[in-house]
């Protein structure tokens, strides 16, 4: 066995959450110790309950104790969360969202959302493979601002006894500037083109953010390529000629739409890995936070039958953001191609008349996979 981690320890803590990443983070995990124990990686692996899950055992979303384990982790590895069971708390208790609260104290504004066509799973996606097949693209997403966060927002009962239900969307200087900086940064290292994305036709905080976009771009990065886009137009574009696409940057809604349709690309939202970094502090180290961009999916929870791949690919991108050890993540994604290659598919990436293993499974062949890698 060779170290392939340095001598400073990193805390990892798994958050299963609800819905079926109570099913998927345990393959995850498993991933992560085979690291720790077969490559050396420095890590300390915790696990706190969240959700409904911890309602039930603490009455509470998320007790002190596993916000204090969030605070003082070097990465969060989350499942999903979301579950009908909300609807029956108190309003008062489920209105709080409490990963917008990660999402906010933790400042996660630079989610990275990559998107691969892979070729053995093209037939899984419902587009046609010459449309999809080479697809490569990295969405950089907003995540700590825009309308999911901007004030005021609210219902409210007006003089006539109507109601009225209203957000603002709104966006600082400082907070486009360092997510366009992050944009710029990742196509430097891929074909060297962002397409940033908004509504500047009709939305006054879309004219500001490609006002500040545009700046960015002339003052600092006029070596990568920018191109603007309407969403609307992108949305089409994702299905049409996804290929055109190297990195898009764009704002915390448009991001979260986007992003679930350049999942068609892949075959399954179940296949698609993010991260979510925080600025970097004085000691080098940022928060982070990795979760598949696949939500709780209740009408197979429980069912043992999710895909947890988008879920080990997340921690792939912990190993090269938060661990440094990039070459460590390339092997991790190897091993999933590699079963991938191998016709071994979860429900939702079989094709007509293909069979399909469980979510246990599918975790045994990547842990499997993983240990050929290291057969000389």
């Amino acid at each position: 066995m060779t170290s392939t981690s340095d001598t400073l320890q990193h805390t990892l803590l798994v958050l299963p959450g609800d819905g079926i990443g109570l099913e998927i983070m345990p393959q995850v995990r498993r991933v992560a110790e085979w690291f720790r124990e077969r490559r050396a990686v420095n890590i300390q692996i915790g696990e706190a309950l969240w959700g409904i899950a911890s309602w039930k055992q603490h009455g509470d979303l998320m007790p002190p104790q596993t916000w204090q384990a969030i605070q003082a982790a070097d990465a969060i590895l989350f499942g999903a969360t979301g579950s009908p069971e909300y609807d029956t708390l108190p309003v008062a208790v489920r209105r709080p969202d409490q990963l917008l609260r990660i999402r906010r104290e933790l400042d996660l504004y630079n989610n990275l959302r990559p998107v691969n066509a892979r070729d053995m799973l093209l037939g899984a996606s419902t587009l046609r493979p010459e449309i999809i097949r080479g697809t490569d693209m990295m969405i950089v997403r907003e995540l700590s601002g825009g309308i999911y966060f901007s004030e005021p927002q609210g219902i409210e009962t007006l003089a006539n006894g109507e109601q009225r239900g209203f957000n603002t969307s709104a966006y600082t200087t400082s907070a486009v500037e360092r997510i366009a900086r992050s944009a710029f940064t990742v196509a430097r290292t891929r074909r060297n083109q962002v397409c940033s994305v908004d509504k500047s036709n009709v939305i006054i905080s879309g004219v500001f953010w490609r006002d500040i976009v545009t700046r960015v771009h002339r003052e600092e990065f006029g070596d990568v390529q920018l191109s603007h886009m309407y969403a609307d137009n992108c949305a089409m574009q994702l299905v049409r000629a996804p290929r055109q696409f190297d990195v898009i940057l764009t704002d915390n809604l448009f991001g979260d739409l986007l992003s679930d349709c350049a999942a068609m690309v892949t075959g399954s939202i179940g296949m698609l890995p993010s991260a979510s970094l925080g600025p970097l502090r004085a000691d080098g180290r940022r928060s982070a936070l990795y979760e598949p961009i696949h939500g709780s999916a209740p009408d197979i929870a429980g069912r043992g039958i999710a895909n947890p791949l988008g879920a080990i690919l997340s921690f792939g991108m912990c190993l090269q953001h938060t661990l440094a050890l990039p070459e460590e993540e390339q092997r991790l994604v190897a091993a999933v191609d590699r079963v991938l290659g191998a016709g071994i598919r979860t429900a939702d990436i079989a094709e007509a008349g293909q069979p399909s293993v469980s979510t246990s499974v599918m975790g045994d062949a990547v842990l499997r996979e993983l240990e050929r890698s290291l057969r000389p």
